[in-house]
């Protein structure tokens, strides 16, 4: 393994690490903190002509003011597919069907509800870290073998310290992230 091998495994690894920071940024977003925001639905397929289709695509999704989401399908018969696609996701909201445009009210949290949320949200911040230490586990595989197999040991060395720094500013990352939710959670 040469030099060139030992920075594609430490990039690979940021790569992986950067995955993991988007992917906890996204999941994030699906807590409610008790504000409406389109985001509380992006991952909701609809029945659309029999494939599944991401609700956005098939409605305008938007808030008429804190607590409400509004949902204006393109098409009226797809109201009802909507709906079911709501219900179905078990998001513990209902929406209400007008005939026109379906609303739904965000129930303001109570403090129990919103220390669930906030363990959920420490939850996924511990999956990221886990993410991090699995790439900084092959990216320490990957400079072993590199000096197994010839590559100076004290470049090595330096290169496992500077693994070490990059991860710990991950992680750090996501603690400045659960700890942003946590805040935005907890304010009432």
């Amino acid at each position: 393994m040469s030099a060139e091998d030992v920075d594609l495994a430490i990039d690979i690894g940021k790569e992986g690490m950067e995955d993991a920071l988007e992917h906890l940024g996204k999941e994030l977003i699906k807590i409610r903190t008790g504000k409406a925001s389109p985001s509380m639905l992006s991952g909701i397929l609809v029945e659309y002509y029999g494939s599944p289709t991401p609700l956005n695509q098939v409605a305008n999704v938007g808030t008429s003011d804190s607590r409400t989401l509004t949902i204006q399908p393109w098409e009226k018969s797809m109201l009802a597919p909507i709906e079911q696609a709501i219900f179905s996701a078990n998001l513990g909201l209902t929406p209400m069907n007008d005939g026109e445009i379906i609303r739904i009210n965000i129930p303001a949290l109570t403090e129990e509800r919103r220390k669930q949320l906030v363990k959920q949200a420490k939850h996924l911040g511990e999956e990221g870290k886990i993410s991090l230490r699995n790439s900084r586990h092959k990216i320490m595989d990957a400079i072993k073998q590199a000096v197994k197999d010839g590559y100076p040991e004290d470049a090595g060395k330096r290169k496992e310290d500077a693994v070490e720094k990059i991860v710990h500013d991950y992680n750090d990352q996501i603690d400045e992230m659960i700890k942003a939710k946590e805040d935005d959670i907890m304010t009432i």
